[in-house]
C-alpha cells in the first residue's frame, strides 16, 4: 500500500536502504522510528539470523488492512511499515515503523499499536537458524 502519507512494503532489501527513500515531513513534529532489530539469541542459543517467510499475497493484503485501519482511526499522522523477507542476520533490523505526528506522545502510541496489530494479524513467520560452533558468534 502506497499513498502519500501511508505506505507499507514487504521487501527482501535492507531496513535502511528501504528508510533511506523516504521523504522528510515539516509538518509533524514528531519523527519516531522503531527498528525491530534481530538478537542472536532465541530460546537461549546463539543463532546467527533468521529467515523470515510470508504467504505474500495474504501477508501483503494483511499488512495494508493495518495500515488503513490505523489511517481512518488517526488520519492526523503519516506512516512508513517496512517488513523484511528472507535472511536477516543478527544485529540487523527486520522491521521499521516510522511515525510521523505533530505531537512525540502520539507518535510512541501509535507505532505500540501498529507493532501490536503486525504481530497479531500478518502472516509472517520466522524461523532461527541457529550457530554452530564452526561460525563465530558475537558476544
Amino acid at each position: 500500500m502506497e499513498k502519500s502519507h501511508f505506505i507499507s512494503s514487504l521487501g527482501e532489501k535492507t531496513v535502511a536502504e528501504f528508510e533511506a527513500g523516504l521523504a522528510p515531513s515539516t509538518e509533524h513534529g514528531a519523527d519516531l522510528r522503531f527498528h525491530g532489530v534481530v538478537r542472536d539469541r532465541e530460546d537461549g542459543r546463539f543463532i546467527t539470523g533468521i529467515d523470515y517467510t510470508a504467504y505474500r499475497p495474504m501477508a501483503d493484503r494483511e499488512l495494508e488492512a493495518v495500515v488503513a485501519a490505523m489511517s481512518a482511526e488517526h488520519p492526523e499522522h503519516r506512516v512508513a511499515v517496512y517488513h523484511r523477507i528472507g535472511f536477516v542476520a543478527a544485529g540487523e533490523a527486520s522491521i521499521l515503523i516510522r511515525v510521523q505526528t505533530a505531537h512525540s506522545a502520539a507518535a510512541f502510541t501509535l507505532c505500540q499499536e501498529y507493532l501490536r496489530r503486525i504481530k497479531t494479524t500478518v502472516p509472517i513467520w520466522k524461523e532461527p537458524i541457529w550457530a554452530t560452533e564452526a561460525e563465530p558468534v558475537r558476544e
